[in-house]
């Protein structure tokens, strides 16, 4: 009889587990599947890193699918267009992509150099000089009524007389180069004569009237021309072996063309300080 209920309650074991897996197993295959798709439960807030990680984490992940089923399948992204390439314009900053000498040749008031720009004789050079250290230059001291002035904003200044009712007169100066070297005594003389504009009446061009080499360095004679007036001027760019060449600029205008022949003397005169 122990052998009989023994039996009995296997049966009745094997029986009760057959009815728990009908129990948990789903009744088609792809039940689960085909069940609605919730959202996870929201997370409890935290104010440790790791939660403002995984908020920021989420809320990316939220805008891009949001994006991504807004955007319509015929729809392309279009790329954005290339800025539009800036040409420089006189009196301003370079524009982006351009180099100083395509500034310069982009200048309306600054004509090209050519081979009929001749050289000019040039005088003995004057024995009396003034000393600028900070260029590494010796320029002629020019004789009256020429006089010492100021210097600022520049190392050394000699000027003419001011003409009663004028408003410009002659001027004569040294600096380091205010403006960036060219690998050619000749270029960065072109773009040392072009900076000399701001110092002209405004509409000032320029008409070259000499260009030359001088001892380390080069030169540049040229007319000043504004309305109906005009300036004679000239720029020297010398290596005086500083850490920039040094600049002789001169100008005098139309009122006071008796000192025209000052220029020449500049010209001549300017040398490395020894």
């Amino acid at each position: 009889m122990r052998a009989v209920y023994r039996g009995l309650a296997v049966a009745a074991a094997v029986a009760a587990a057959a009815v728990a897996v009908v129990v948990v197993l789903p009744s088609e295959p792809d039940g689960v599947v085909a069940g609605p798709v919730t959202a996870p439960p929201a997370a409890q807030p935290s104010s440790g890193p790791s939660a403002e990680a995984s908020s920021s984490a989420s809320a990316s992940a939220s805008a891009s699918a949001s994006a991504s089923s807004s955007a319509s399948p015929s729809e392309t992204v279009t790329p954005a267009a290339p800025a539009a390439q800036v040409t420089p314009t006189p009196g301003t900053s370079l524009a982006p992509g351009y180099t100083a000498m395509e500034a310069l040749y982009a200048d309306p008031r600054v004509p090209e150099l050519t081979a009929k720009v001749k050289r000019m004789r040039l005088p003995a050079p004057s024995r009396r000089v003034t000393k600028d250290r900070r260029s590494g230059l010796a320029v002629p001291k020019l004789p009256k009524p020429w006089k010492t002035y100021g210097p600022a904003p520049f190392t050394t200044r000699q000027v003419l007389p001011r003409l009663r009712g004028g408003t410009v007169r002659g001027m004569f100066v040294t600096c380091p180069l205010p403006i960036m070297e060219q690998k050619s005594p000749r270029d960065s003389a072109l773009l040392a004569a072009r900076w000399t504009l701001n110092h002209h009446p405004k509409g000032a061009r320029i008409t070259w009237l000499a260009s030359q080499p001088v001892r380390h360095g080069w030169m540049l004679v040229y007319r000043v021309t504004y309305g109906k007036r005009s300036s004679r001027a000239a720029v020297v760019v010398v290596d005086g072996g500083m850490s920039k060449p040094g600049l002789a600029f001169v100008t005098v205008p139309d009122a006071q063309r008796k000192q025209w022949s000052d220029i020449a003397r500049v010209a001549s005169g300017v040398r490395v300080l020894g």
